[in-house]
């Protein structure tokens, strides 16, 4: 398969090793925040458009799949563009193609139309996908090998910073200006009323549109460092010696993005629904939507303090106590009930905190010049968010409260990847850049 950058392999640091990447790093970061805070509109998008829709929780969750569908579809076809055209000018179509979905997202909710919706979503998904692909791999190659979890597990807390703040964000202008979202629990809305709720997403995806060609704007003007293309070539010619499939730490993490996203979507997407219940929170979804800004604090707080824990402590052991706690508070989710419940499904966030930056520097460690194709696997399984659908399912057939079980379950094969699934086979020398 395709890598993410041909570019990210063999950077012109090679030859210059005096160059600077902290102002390029502080750069991408805001990209972090910005793909973070607009995926998890999502998780108060879903409340709404259910109510909106009048869908079932296997529909609601089938809105987030095609979001993740977006990823599996568009990783290879974004390789190929940021071959074309370079990593910089990627990063503005990446920028311009969500502002794009932003505004179509505008024109579905004055239809309204479910159709559309989808079709958008997907559109902002896929520019996402391609900044995914180019700035993953190239903040884990920054630096040493050795803080690589470290770096990453920094870089993403900006992304957990704009995870905390969407809800905020999505509460007060969507949900906060509907009849649905203001309701006590689910509510039946008039024609009228369905109309009126579906425009209140006008505005706040009309700011995001604006802020997206903004930073697109910026980051065609910004002097990010030049990649060595003379190195990369040798790179590729590197990389036909070995076979991806001989690391295990690659072979078995590619499953490990996949199954944690399914727990981390499946978590957030069901969270307003979960903690509105009479017999858990019995709050409106408006109130339940301020909670979910805990859920994602608990991500950005974990993911600071795991970037330094990780500078003493091996990661893949760090990995494994996270795994462990995250099992254990849900399975305190399933069996408990009020607030207790509701609290628990708030902590897993810390303890999934340092899950997908961790998996995915220890899925690429020992790649060498596989790094490019093993990142682009690992990114294309970000995928896995789509099953959130049958969490979706196990709701309407089992119960809300009992489909967390499946999330349990993806915490225990976290673990095993920590414990064993992660330890490299014949690993090859780290690329760096800087």
């Amino acid at each position: 398969m395709a890598g993410p950058i041909s570019s990210t392999a063999a950077p012109a640091a090679a030859h210059n090793p005096g160059t600077r990447y902290g102002p390029a790093l502080t750069l991408l970061a805001s990209l972090f925040f910005m793909w973070g805070f607009i995926t998890v509109i999502n998780n108060t998008l879903l409340p709404h458009l259910r109510s909106v829709f009048e869908l079932s929780y296997t529909q609601t969750t089938l809105i987030e799949s095609v979001w993740f569908i977006a990823y599996f579809v568009a990783s290879i076809p974004s390789a190929k563009l940021i071959e074309r055209i370079g990593y910089q000018k990627s990063l503005v179509a990446g920028l311009l193609i969500m502002a794009a979905g932003a505004l179509g997202m505008m024109l579905a909710a004055s239809i309204p139309s479910y159709g559309v919706t989808l079709l958008m979503l997907f559109v902002i998904a896929s520019g996402i996908t391609l900044l995914q692909v180019a700035a993953n791999p190239y903040v884990a190659v920054v630096g040493k090998p050795e803080t690589a979890s470290s770096r990453l597990n920094l870089v993403q807390a900006m992304n957990s910073a704009g995870t905390m703040l969407a809800p905020m964000f999505g509460a007060y202008l969507i949900l906060g200006r509907s009849k649905g979202g203001t309701a006590q629990g689910d509510v039946v809305l008039t024609q009228a009323e369905r109309l009126a709720d579906a425009q209140s997403v006008i505005l706040p995806y009309g700011l995001v549109a604006v802020v997206l060609v903004v930073l697109a704007v910026v980051i065609a003007r910004f002097p990010l460092p030049a990649m060595g293309a003379s190195a990369t070539r040798l790179a590729k010619e590197e990389r036909k010696k070995h076979s991806l499939w001989a690391h295990r730490n690659l072979v078995f993490g590619v499953p490990a993005i996949f199954i944690y996203l399914i727990a981390e979507i499946g978590v957030a997407n069901l969270f307003v629904n979960f903690v509105s219940q009479p017999h858990i929170a019995n709050l409106t979804h408006e109130q339940a939507g301020r909670y979910l800004t805990f859920l994602w604090g608990g991500m950005m707080v974990g993911r600071f303090a795991g970037s330094a824990i990780m500078q003493r402590f091996d990661a893949g052991k760090v990995l494994a106590a996270f795994s462990i706690g995250a099992f254990i508070v849900m399975m305190v989710t399933v069996f408990a009930h009020g607030e207790v419940a509701m609290w628990s499904l708030i902590l897993v966030g810390l303890f999934h905190s340092i899950m997908f930056p961790t998996i995915f520097t220890l899925g690429i460690k020992g790649l060498g010049p596989l790094t490019e194709e093993g990142s682009g696997l690992l990114i294309m399984a970000i995928a896995g968010g789509a099953l959130v659908v049958v969490q979706g399912y196990l709701a309407d057939r089992f119960g809300l409260q009992t489909s967390f079980l499946l999330t349990a379950v993806c915490e225990l094969y976290i673990l095993f990847y920590a414990l064993w699934g992660s330890k490299p086979t014949h690993a090859l020398p780290d690329q760096q850049i800087g």
